[in-house]
């Protein structure tokens, strides 16, 4: 996979070839498995049929995944993806934040990055759209900037589509100081045939 982007990709490439041209704002992105069967079936049960208690087993195959339990010990703090209020009270829980809490019980922290915009969802969108949709949408505590400045910081989210809203987060974080952005994803979708 694309070490910074988590696309799977052929022939021993270690990183896919736009993020060479243009790189992500994530210093590392890591994805245990392709947004596909069974995979996508288990995340959706974790997401919109209330089955939060899923959330354990699917850390558990993301912290399985090389190279996490490196990142995970390095990063100072591991932020779930802020959910839209409107979407938070739909489920009840941010999906993004179960994951963070199993993967480092100790350094999740669900209100240090904020969702600062409603945004309209990111289905059907092209790429260039999903970017501008979450442009601004997020930033950090301003009263725990410090919490931030010159440490790393850990991404989390479950599925990640065209990287919108992870390169936006990254951006907010970076904004605020942040030494080094990495993302957990336990999903990534591939690129069309």
């Amino acid at each position: 996979r694309c070490r910074t982007c988590g696309l799977r990709l052929e022939g021993g490439a270690a990183q896919y070839g736009a993020c060479l041209r243009e790189a992500p704002p994530l210093d590392v992105c890591l994805c245990a498995v392709d947004y596909a069967y069974p995979w996508s079936g288990c995340i959706a049960r974790l997401k919109f049929q209330g089955e939060p208690g899923t959330a354990s087993t699917l850390a558990a195959l993301l912290h399985d995944t090389p190279g996490v339990g490196d990142v995970l010990d390095q990063a100072h703090h591991v932020l779930p993806m802020p959910l839209a209020p409107v979407r938070l009270r739909e489920r009840g829980f941010n999906q993004a934040l179960e994951l963070a809490r199993r993967l480092a019980p100790a350094k999740a922290d669900g209100q240090l990055l904020l969702r600062i915009r409603e945004t309209p969802p990111q289905v059907a969108r092209s790429a260039a759209e999903r970017s501008r949709n979450v442009r601004g949408a997020f930033a950090v505590d301003p009263l725990r900037v410090h919490r931030v400045e010159g440490r790393n910081m850990l991404l989390v989210d479950d599925v990640m589509t065209s990287g919108a809203s992870l390169f936006a987060a990254a951006r907010a974080l970076r904004t605020a100081g942040a030494r080094h952005v990495g993302a957990l994803v336990l999903a990534r979708t591939p690129l069309p045939d």
